[in-house]
């Protein structure tokens, strides 16, 4: 590890004349993670560590060479011992600030984003600025984007993470955690479609290409039917998004390669099964709803939560980002993290409803609904072996 000192000038509204703050910067691999104050004689220690702070907040994005090509990724925090990273993989038609920014800067989460380092990673040509692919570009598969993630590790000397994906990143980060397996500690999965196109599928694909552009399709992908109806101001700025992409190319060869997906194989109780706590997020009525009710019945019941969120359409990270925090605490807590956490916005709201269900036998079932009114302290957790099941 090596050490070197900076210095920059910050202006701020607090003093009336701009301060110089150095600061020093632990380096791993080229890398910054860690970065502490060095005072100088002009300035206070808050005033320093504030300055240090707002380096961090902005992020240091790297490139890293894989066997499948250069891939981006962004890196927010400092290493916390004994504890994984937070890894994210974004949706097609996205990149990590379209698609987990409103999330990641909401005011709960910062509880949470305080205690871990996030690495933020933009599929190849999807990072802001990226150049055009050439004509006859091969895209890498889905397979071989999860396997640039032990790339990105190695870069970092990171050896665990808890992986957060939506849509086609959160098959990327499932298909990495079944090859490896002891570098995942756990998973959040939104809107995840663990199967391959099916013939129907790849028809009705096909068919409506002839009817509609590349932009039309990936929103219908990501929203839903009543969303895209409605042409809320939501809709309107990712419609823009899409639509004036500079890399409009470079998304369609994402969502080609997302369309010729193979199924992931999973099976309840077989060789072919995620191994760590796994959290399924989808939104009532949103696209992808069927396919995550699917994969969860293909996983652990012992170590699956399931949450279905009302009125989140088809991006519940970015309409619903308080409740999806409140729910990405609670997960943690179940791994052994932030136990002293304090949960407020699930518990504040009038109900909250709890359902479980396990299978029995393969073939019977049973469930139990619980009840919790604002004046309670905490959700109730669910008893081992069952698949939760939220609705809020």
């Amino acid at each position: 590890m090596s050490l070197f000192v900076i210095s920059f000038c910050l202006s701020s509204r607090s003093v009336s004349l701009p301060f110089f703050i150095c600061a020093c910067l632990s380096i791993y691999d080229s890398t910054w993670l860690c970065v502490s104050a060095c005072v100088c004689p002009c300035v206070s220690l808050q005033e320093a560590e504030l300055a240090a702070g707002i380096l961090l907040d902005q992020g240091q994005t790297h490139s890293v060479e894989t066997p499948y090509g250069s891939v981006t990724f962004t890196v927010y925090g400092t290493p916390k011992p004994k504890r994984p990273a937070i890894l994210t993989y974004h949706d097609v038609g996205l990149n990590y600030k379209s698609c987990f920014q409103p999330l990641f800067q909401f005011g709960d989460m910062q509880e949470i984003i305080q205690n871990f380092v996030r690495v933020h990673v933009d599929a190849p040509g999807m990072e802001e600025g990226a150049p055009v692919f050439p004509l006859g570009y091969q895209y890498p598969s889905l397979d071989q984007l999860a396997d640039m993630i032990p790339c990105i590790l190695q870069y970092l000397n990171f050896s665990t993470i808890i992986g957060v994906g939506v849509g086609a990143g959160a098959y990327i980060l499932s298909r990495y955690a079944l090859t490896h397996p002891d570098t995942v500690e756990g998973l959040v999965l939104i809107n995840i479609d663990p199967n391959a196109k099916g013939w129907m599928d790849w028809a009705a694909h096909k068919l409506t290409g002839l009817t509609s552009s590349i932009p039309e399709m990936i929103l219908g992908h990501l929203f839903s039917q009543e969303e895209l109806s409605g042409n809320s101001e939501l809709i309107q700025k990712y419609r823009n998004i899409i639509t004036h992409a500079p890399n409009l190319e470079n998304i369609e060869l994402y969502w080609n390669s997302y369309n010729n997906r193979r199924d992931l194989n999973l099976e309840r109780g077989g060789a072919v099964t995620l191994k760590c706590p796994v959290m399924l997020v989808v939104g009532d009525q949103a696209p992808h709803e069927d396919a995550v009710v699917e994969c969860n019945s293909k996983l652990d019941p012992t170590q699956t939560s399931f949450l279905k969120m009302a009125d989140s359409g088809g991006q519940p990270q970015l309409t619903q980002p308080g409740k999806l925090t409140e729910a990405f605490k609670y997960f943690l807590q179940g791994m052994g993290y932030m136990a002293s956490s304090c949960m407020t916005r699930l518990s504040r709201s009038r109900t909250a409803s709890l359902t479980s269900a396990a299978s029995i036998d393969g073939n019977r079932s049973r469930s139990r609904t619980l009840s919790q009114s604002s004046e309670s302290g905490t959700l109730p957790s669910g008893p081992p072996g069952h698949t939760m099941e939220v609705s809020c």
